[in-house]
């Protein structure tokens, strides 16, 4: 049985992680999914991405069991040499969607543990379900944060609340998460609200979008004003009477949704 689903509709690609028996914990076939289900949606006519668990819960962290059953490998073969890029494969699991050239929303029910948090990190909204339970689960195991959550996590957090996060492991639930910044909002059905605001940057220009989640990376990275200012000029000087432009342009004139092609 696929550990993943994807369907596309209306440009939107909805991923869903499918081991709902296992409350969507990630085993070594899921997290080759994941990384597969990312390069698939990776074309031209997706313009947004939902990215959705199964069952009664997001993702309850990895699957220790199964790993375990792996057996006698060298912890730093496992996770030191680079897969994809310069990421190893748990990391790509969750790089992936940060890294997709379309928004992904992140639709957050039941536990959104570990390496569930670290995946939907990845997003670039959450909508989370109120009594959602988030956590960054690694030091009940005695771990840390390995599947890019120290590149993602910072982005969303104060840095004394990413420490107590990862020192305690402690859950947190939907209000709080929203207060600290993990999630953008809440919602009683956060698979529906994902759809519909998909839905709605789909329906805006996809050059635009795609330009705008290249600017605010460039943004993002900490480097100097004047680059930024520079990326804004290059991306804004690409748009400026390109074909879905101006048809967003005739659109609004006219009163009407836009057609893009």
């Amino acid at each position: 049985m696929a550990r993943v689903t994807v369907e596309i509709a209306d440009h939107v690609a909805r991923v869903t992680l499918a081991r709902p028996e296992k409350l969507n914990a990630v085993d070594p076939e899921m997290l080759e999914a994941i990384i597969a289900a990312g390069s698939e949606v990776d074309r031209d006519d997706v313009r947004a991405v939902v990215l959705a668990g199964e069952g009664r819960a997001f993702c309850a962290g990895l699957d220790f069991a199964s790993f375990a059953a792996m057996g006698g490998l060298d912890p730093r073969e496992m996770v030191l040499p680079r897969t994809h890029g310069d990421t190893n494969r748990w990391q790509q699991a969750a790089m992936v969607w940060h890294r997709l050239p379309v928004p992904v929303i992140a639709a957050l029910h039941g536990q959104v543990y570990g390496a569930g948090l670290q995946i939907a990190a990845g997003a670039d909204i959450r909508i989370a379900a109120p009594d959602a339970e988030l956590a960054v689960m690694e030091m009940k195991w005695g771990l840390v944060p390995d599947m890019g959550g120290m590149v993602l996590l910072p982005r969303l957090v104060r840095s004394d609340v990413l420490r107590r996060l990862t020192y305690t492991a402690r859950p947190v639930g939907g209000d709080e998460a929203l207060a600290l910044g993990l999630v953008t909002e809440l919602a009683e059905d956060p698979a529906a609200a994902a759809q519909a605001l998909a839905h709605e940057v789909a329906g805006r220009s996809p050059s635009a979008v795609r330009a705008a989640k290249r600017l605010i990376a460039v943004a993002e990275s900490g480097v100097e004003a004047a680059e930024v200012l520079m990326a804004e000029s290059r991306e804004q000087a690409g748009l400026i009477g390109g074909a879905d432009q101006m048809e967003a342009v005739a659109a609004n004139l006219a009163r009407r949704p836009p057609r893009f092609e």
